[in-house]
């Protein structure tokens, strides 16, 4: 056991760094599951308002409930992102109904990530917000370059969605999204923001927070001059190094640790 899960009951059967390194992710039945899929969903908020993606009522993560896989988890809407805890979480299913939970669903989360997780059942979880430099990067219309290491996650992995007509609120919308992200792990939506999937919670909101300082490393690159790409051959052979799904979980798990320290209330 790690020193959090002595600490905290809640946390029983909670993965260590070194289990996740050498095993993976372990089999849970399903009750397991699901509570291992809302605390990182709780954790994630609290991450992301702690990164600054805390915007008004704007933003959303979703995570797919592992008994009923038609339905998800996500934030109620006019929840602060700093404030989410586990019970707060609500379960919508795919007509956007709430089906667990008494708060309100957030209508454009429902048409962006019902389409996504009906267009992919390998998604387990969807992240979107309306972060800073994502907002930036998405004014302008293009995919992020290969500029460093880190941003090498997303070579020949994400895509654009360069179709803006407002608040995403209508179902075929949300498909149309879908339909751009196709099998890549985040796609770019030109004047919005950015959204990224995983396998996992961890996974997704890794890529996320991956993601935003990407853009915001490209943007001071050429605010200060003229990046030089890395090349195709060695970018390709850096995503493959970089970017395997338990990255995304094996880079969160600090993360969590940190947050579940410091907030466990977010565990309630």
């Amino acid at each position: 056991m790690n020193q959090i899960t002595r600490l905290d009951p809640r946390l029983a059967g909670s993965p260590s760094f070194k289990s996740l390194l050498r095993e993976g992710s372990p089999a849970r039945d399903i009750a397991d599951e699901r509570l291992h899929r809302k605390q990182r969903l709780a954790a994630t908020f609290r991450l992301f308002s702690r990164a600054g993606f805390d915007q008004g009522l704007a933003g959303h993560v979703t995570a797919r409930d592992p008994e009923h896989p038609h339905s998800f988890w996500v934030n109620p809407l006019g929840k602060h992102f700093g404030l989410i805890r586990v019970s707060d979480l609500i379960r919508v299913d795919e007509t956007g109904e709430v089906v667990e939970g008494d708060q309100p669903v957030n209508r454009a989360a429902f048409a962006i990530h019902s389409a996504i997780h009906k267009a992919r059942p390998d998604v387990v979880a969807a992240a979107h917000t309306h972060s800073t430099y994502g907002k930036a990067w998405a004014s302008l219309g293009r995919k992020l370059d290969p500029l460093t290491q880190d941003s090498c996650k997303f070579y020949d992995d994400h895509a654009l969605f360069d179709d803006f007509t407002g608040v995403v609120l209508d179902a075929s919308e949300g498909d149309r999204i879908a339909d751009s992200l196709g099998a890549q792990k985040a796609v770019i939506l030109k004047n919005h923001g950015f959204l990224t999937v995983g396998t996992s919670v961890e996974e997704a909101a890794w890529w996320y927070l991956s993601m935003d300082n990407a853009a915001q490393a490209q943007l001071l690159a050429e605010a200060a001059g003229t990046p030089q790409p890395i090349p195709h051959e060695v970018a390709a052979h850096t995503a493959k190094q970089v970017a395997r799904p338990n990255s995304g979980v094996l880079s969160f798990h600090p993360l969590w640790e940190l947050i579940v320290s410091q907030e466990p209330d977010l565990l309630d």
